[in-house]
């Protein structure tokens, strides 16, 4: 079993699956901002522009989680018969760079908005919303970002600065989305809900905050 995770976790990081990882995070960055094209302009009509960089979740997400891999991808290619090495970082003892803070923000955003939209969606299902494929794609998609945030998490530098920095941007988000009503657009089942809606999604932001530092921790040892 360690030998086949030893395995699994260098083809994450050889150069055709980051490439294929890449893309695949890319493609659905844009689908996510075209996805909230019409809030975004709502809000550029309604209220302070400052806002419009918190109303984009899951794009954000896949967006920061893009240019992390992008970094590692780079790593691979400055290494010498880098497909045969597994790149490994000291996490806790790296100091807080521009990168750091970059791929902290890719494994915050990611899993907290990953989990976010596939329980949102399950739950407005179970209210009585009609189930469709639209459904599923979602689901697998937003599930797909909260797995790539925790598997590639002991490639990056996660460190407790940089922590602090992804916890700053989840938590802004939140009180800015439920205090001033540009939280993502729910279904019509759930829009009676919104307050518990607000304190679920308080503390996912600070679950996944521990989770990140708790893995962090783990990959130093």
């Amino acid at each position: 079993m360690r030998k086949a995770w030893e395995v699994f976790q260098y083809l994450l990081v050889t150069r055709r699956m980051l490439w294929a990882l890449v893309m695949i995070n890319f493609l659905g960055t844009l689908y996510g901002y075209y996805w909230y094209a019409d809030q975004l302009a709502d809000v550029y009509r309604t209220k302070p522009l400052w806002m419009l960089i918190l109303v984009p979740d899951s794009p954000t997400g896949s967006l920061f989680f893009t240019l992390a891999l992008i970094g590692l991808l780079a790593d691979v290619y400055r290494k010498h018969g880098a497909e045969k090495a597994v790149p490994t970082i000291e996490n806790g003892k790296q100091k807080l760079t521009l990168r750091s803070a970059v791929e902290a923000l890719a494994c915050a955003a990611s899993f907290k908005y990953g989990i976010w939209a596939v329980a949102v969606i399950v739950a407005s299902d179970l209210m009585g919303t009609p189930f469709n494929i639209l459904d599923v794609m979602l689901s697998v998609s937003h599930l797909g970002m909260a797995v790539e945030a925790v598997l590639f998490a002991r490639f990056f530098r996660l460190n407790g600065r940089s922590l602090a920095i992804g916890a700053c941007w989840l938590f802004t988000s939140d009180v800015v989305d439920y205090t001033f009503g540009v939280y993502p657009n729910l279904s019509s089942v759930l829009l009676d809900s919104v307050p518990a809606v607000a304190v679920w999604t308080t503390l996912l932001s600070a679950l996944t905050i521990y989770l990140f530092s708790r893995l962090s921790k783990r990959n130093t040892l």
